[in-house]
This record gives structure tokens, C-alpha cells and sequence, in this order.
């Protein structure tokens, strides 16, 4: 096992979506070309599944020296409306776009601290966007919760507007690991937000670790998993920790780097942590996440309709995601598109009546070939371009390039397709990354993801 993580742990993107942000082609991409493909998109799927949202609330009362979203630190709730305001500015602005009423399926509260936000403020929020919408059949709702902060105010109110699925932010139980990452949380605190959050009548609770971080041991995270135990969530994310300090902003200084486990030590405590999930009953579920059997995802995972977008995996898919907020990203399928990522920036784009838009990517057809056979891998562990007008040089190059994990009893190369065996889970971003002539094209000079293990 050391042998391999050596091999293969090299930096790679986690593929939630192809091409990858620092891959796009802006060249070619123009807001009236983002329009083009979003009404496209929308007349082809609203009626049969609808769309999804995500909104991005990027506020934190304080700076987690772990995170890598974007976010504004502030301690100053009169943020709150004006933020608010201008996400349903842009919102009226896709309502204009749109040729009939949407019918919501997805919708997902993101950020920076979405609980940062009063209830009542949130409400004002969701009351604005259910005024132009309906909320289609099998709909999904969440939103990431921070266990200090959601109360029970925050939970009723946003399961009387239909959220049945919330996400806390845990990382870790050691206080030293806590300290380190500046997110001091008791247990108490995570506990009291799940229970309350059950009482309510969320049907479910996922917890959120991270496995990596500065001063993680063996007995600390066996110690964190037998706390999460305790509390049984439905889901459990068992996140790789991302260590990009050389991302402008991303404030990855709280620590040194000897502090950080080695590649060997991380893997370790993945396998141990995912050995604990499955003797409590988890079923590991694509990439870094863990389910029981009652939970969606895992229903998803055994009917082989699980996704994965900007917004990590879901038990659904739709073809349009509209992304509201700053930094967001949108996606119509055929399109990305990347809102203004200060949050001055994005109000200005919008009060100015424009969406915020300010880069995307427009898919060739190789690009969404590539991009089916990435979702495959990344959600079924297995594709097939059985069928297909998949050129045969691609598939040359994929099995030469694939030649190593083949020999290493990782994959199994088919005519056909290829399939992730089990003991290759660890690698499945590596696999994909040979379909991502993107990058293989483009190769970056510096260093630009984190690593794969």
C-alpha cells in the first residue's frame, strides 16, 4: 500500500466538474453564449425534472485556517440584507431568462456560514425565490450548517420552507487539531444540533471530517469517529484535507507544514476511519463519502442514478444548476459559467442589471464525452464507451496511460470500458485523470491542485 500511495499520490483536481475551472477555454466563452445554452437547457429538462439551485452565503464570524471556499470574515450581521437583496436581484434576473415558471428540484444552501444568516433573514431569502417558482416532484433541500451557530429557530424555520437534509461542519474532536485550524466546536455543541435538528423532523443529518489535518493522530481520529458514532448521522463525509496555502486568501497559515501528516500516515487514517464507518453500518458511496442503508444517497448509489457537480454528489441529477451568490458557478451542460468572486464586484454587476458573470467554458463534444466517462468513475466506479464515437486514439492513450494501475491490479481495461476495482477506490481520481485531455493538453507550469490521496 505504501508502495502505491507513493506512486500515485500527485497532485490532481477532484473532478466535480470537467473540464476543471483552471481549464476552461474563456476565450470562447461569452455571457450571450452562457444565456444561449442556459434557455436551452432549461426548455430541454424543466418540465420533465426541473433545476437546481445553489446559493453561496459566503459570511464567517471567523477564519478557518482548513477552508478553501470563499468567504467574508465579518462579525457585522448588517451584511445580512443587502446580500440578500442582490441574490434576489439575480435571481429575478434568471426569472426573466426563463421561457415558462421553473419548477425547483434541488436547492442548496452553500457557503462561507449559511447559518451566519438570522432565520428570519433566511426566510426572506427563500420567500423571495418560491415567489417565482414551484417546487418540482421528489425535491431536495439542504444546507451546510455550523454546529455553533444553528439553532433551533434556523432548523424550524427552514424545515417548515421543506429542507429535510443539513450538513454540520465537524473536521475533528481533537481540540489541538481544532486549535490548529482555528474551529474550536465542542462535542456538545455538534450533538445538541443533531438532536434538535431530528426532533424537528430532518430526515437527514450528515457530519463532515476531514482526514490530513495538522497534528491528526491514529487515536484522535479513532476517538472523533467513535464520538460521530454516538450520534449515528445518515451520512458522513471523510473529506481528503486540501492543502492549497498557495491559493491567494484561502488563509492556510494557522499551522506549519510539518505539523501535516505524511501521504503514509494520511492514508492511514482514511483506511482506519473507513474500516470504523463500515463495521457501523456505513456503505462507502463514490469518493470520500459514507452512507446507511435508509439514506438517499446510498438508494441513489444502488440505482445508479447518483451525481456529482459544484455541489458535491446528490442523490439526483438535473441538467441546469443555476448558481446565485458570489463565486458561484452555474452549469447548463453544455456551459459553465462563474459569478464575480468579491462580493463587491458581484453586487455592483447585479444593481447594474447584469448578471455577474465573468467566466465560463462553453463544452465541446469531446468535452462531454470526457465528462460522462468522468461522472461514471467518479460516481460508479466503472464506464463503458460501448457504443460510442469515442475516438480510438483516445482510448489508446487512456490505456497506455493506464498501464501501471492495470499492472497493479487496480483497474480492470475492457474493450469496452473499464471498471475501478475495489482496491483502486483510493486512485480514482488518478484513473480520471486520464480522460482529462484538458489538462493532459495544457499541462499547468505551477502547481495548481491538491493531492489525489
Amino acid at each position: 500500500m505504501n508502495n502505491l500511495i507513493q506512486k500515485y499520490n500527485i497532485p490532481g483536481p477532484r473532478y466535480t466538474s470537467y473540464p476543471t475551472v483552471p481549464f476552461w477555454d474563456n476565450d470562447s466563452f461569452s455571457k450571450q453564449r452562457w444565456i444561449e445554452t442556459f434557455q436551452q437547457s432549461f426548455d430541454e429538462s424543466n418540465e420533465a425534472e426541473g433545476i437546481s439551485l445553489y446559493i453561496h452565503l459566503p459570511f464567517c464570524e471567523a477564519l478557518c485556517t482548513f477552508c478553501a471556499c470563499n468567504k467574508r470574515i465579518t462579525k457585522q450581521h448588517s451584511v445580512e440584507v443587502p446580500y440578500i437583496d442582490t441574490v434576489l436581484k439575480e435571481w429575478k434576473l434568471y426569472i426573466d431568462l426563463f421561457s415558462s415558471r421553473p419548477k425547483i428540484k434541488e436547492i442548496h444552501l452553500g457557503g462561507g456560514t449559511p447559518t451566519f444568516f438570522s432565520p428570519e433573514n433566511l426566510k426572506k431569502l427563500m420567500d423571495g425565490i418560491f415567489e417565482y417558482a414551484d417546487v418540482a416532484d421528489g425535491y431536495e433541500f439542504s444546507l451546510e450548517g455550523h454546529p455553533n451557530n444553528t439553532t433551533r429557530e434556523h432548523l424550524q424555520m427552514l424545515y417548515d420552507l421543506g429542507f429535510r437534509r443539513i450538513s454540520y461542519g465537524v473536521q475533528d474532536y481533537d481540540l489541538k487539531v481544532q486549535k490548529a485550524i482555528n474551529r474550536v466546536q465542542p462535542f456538545e455543541n455538534v450533538k445538541q444540533a443533531t438532536e434538535e435538528a431530528r426532533e424537528i423532523g430532518f430526515t437527514s443529518v450528515s457530519h463532515d471530517l476531514i482526514f490530513g489535518l495538522p497534528h491528526q493522530t491514529l487515536e484522535g481520529m479513532t476517538e472523533t469517529i467513535n464520538l460521530t458514532k454516538s450520534l449515528n448521522p445518515d451520512r458522513i463525509s471523510f473529506y481528503s484535507y486540501a492543502h492549497v496555502p498557495w491559493i491567494k486568501g484561502v488563509g492556510q497559515r494557522g499551522f506549519q507544514d510539518e505539523d501535516l501528516p505524511s501521504p503514509e500516515q494520511k492514508r492511514e487514517l482514511y483506511e482506519e476511519g473507513k474500516r470504523m464507518f463500515e463495521e457501523m453500518g456505513y456503505f462507502e458511496i463514490g469518493m470520500d463519502h459514507f452512507a446507511l442503508e435508509h439514506d438517499s444517497m446510498y438508494q441513489s448509489m444502488k440505482n445508479h442514478t447518483l451525481h456529482r457537480n459544484f455541489m458535491g454528489y446528490s442523490s439526483s441529477k438535473t441538467q441546469l444548476m443555476v448558481g446565485l451568490g458570489v463565486s458561484s458557478i452555474s452549469d447548463s451542460w453544455y456551459s459553465f459559467a462563474q459569478n464575480e468572486k468579491t462580493v463587491e464586484e458581484y453586487e455592483k454587476s447585479i444593481h447594474s442589471g447584469e448578471l455577474s458573470v465573468f467566466k465560463g467554458h462553453i463544452l465541446s463534444e469531446e468535452d462531454l464525452t470526457m465528462r460522462k466517462h468522468i461522472l461514471n468513475l467518479m460516481c460508479n466506479l466503472e464506464t463503458s464507451w460501448e457504443g460510442e464515437k469515442m475516438q480510438i486514439n483516445n482510448i489508446e492513450r487512456i490505456k497506455i496511460m493506464l498501464e501501471d494501475m492495470i499492472d497493479d491490479g487496480l483497474i480492470e481495461f475492457k474493450e469496452n470500458g473499464l471498471i475501478v476495482k475495489e482496491e483502486g477506490r483510493p486512485y480514482v481520481r488518478n484513473v480520471c485523470m486520464t480522460f482529462d485531455k484538458r489538462m493532459i493538453d495544457n499541462q499547468p507550469e505551477t502547481r495548481i491542485f491538491s493531492m489525489t490521496i
